[in-house]
Parts: structure tokens; C-alpha cells; sequence
């Protein structure tokens, strides 16, 4: 498993801003629109042409601390956002179930809306990374399983 730090030349890196979303009272990670990176691309930028690679709906792979979640890209009239992290794609699915490590992560870090965390694009559409400004940190990109394994794995979480 390929071991890729965050300043390295195969990771991207992006500001992103903390926001509050619907009703409730947890900060959620605000992802810029594809289309409006300019300014937030801190490097990697040749790498970005596709944008971040997500979706609304999709599940994807987020590190930070050293350790992986899972998480779903949701949306609101706003944009697309990350409103949690959780230890498997079934509670990041079911989002009512199980910690929220990526609002204790915030917590511990003293962050809330308003302030910025860095977003590294590690590995597109499959695995992204968290860290505090100014932080450096190293994640290990190994990629998911190929599609069809995926969706095995989709079909028994379910």
C-alpha cells in the first residue's frame, strides 16, 4: 500500500470552509463547486481538472488522523458538504446510527463554522483527507475494490 504525504506531487489540496447545514447545531465541511476552486487550490491544481471527483449521493473514503472513515457527499440549496464521518459504509449510508468521528475530530481541533480545514484530494472520487491548516500528515492511497467487488460488498452491507 502506497504511502502518499499530503504535500506530495499526487495530492491536491484545497481550503474548505466549516458550515452549518439544515437545522442542526454540528459543523459539516462545505466542498466548493467544481467551478470555483480558483483561489482555494493551495496545490495540485494541473491535477484538479475534473474537479473533486464527487457527487452528491456518493460514499467515499475520508483520513484524518491517521485513521480512515467512511462518509457520504450530501447536498443542500448551498452545494455539496461532508456532514459526518463513520467507521463503515453502512452508518455513513445511515447516518443516524454510530459516532460521528468527523464532528469529533472538528471538536478535539477546536474548529466550528467559519474556520477552514484543508481538504486533500488523495485518491479521486475514493479517498480524501482532513487535516489543519499548517499540518502535514501521510495517507495510505490504497484504492477501493474494482467495481463489481464494490458492489458486492454494497449488496451484503444492505
Amino acid at each position: 500500500m502506497p504511502r502518499v504525504p499530503s504535500d506530495g506531487e499526487d495530492v491536491s489540496s484545497i481550503r474548505v470552509l466549516l458550515a452549518r447545514s439544515g437545522g442542526t447545531r454540528r459543523p459539516c465541511v462545505r466542498l466548493p463547486d467544481d467551478d470555483a476552486l480558483d483561489g482555494r487550490v493551495e496545490s495540485g491544481a494541473d491535477r484538479l481538472d475534473d474537479g473533486l471527483g464527487v457527487s452528491a449521493g456518493d460514499l467515499v473514503r475520508i483520513a484524518f488522523d491517521r485513521e480512515e472513515y467512511h462518509a457520504r457527499v450530501a447536498a443542500d440549496s448551498r452545494g455539496r458538504l461532508l456532514r459526518g464521518a463513520f467507521d463503515n459504509r453502512r452508518l455513513a449510508r445511515d447516518a443516524g446510527e454510530g459516532a460521528n468521528r468527523l464532528v469529533e475530530w472538528l471538536d478535539a481541533n477546536d474548529r466550528e463554522p467559519g474556520d477552514s480545514v484543508v481538504l486533500d484530494v488523495v485518491v479521486s472520487g475514493e479517498l480524501y483527507g482532513l487535516r489543519i491548516p499548517g499540518d502535514r500528515t501521510v495517507y495510505d492511497a490504497n484504492r477501493g475494490p474494482r467495481s463489481s467487488l464494490a458492489d458486492i460488498a454494497r449488496d451484503v452491507d444492505e
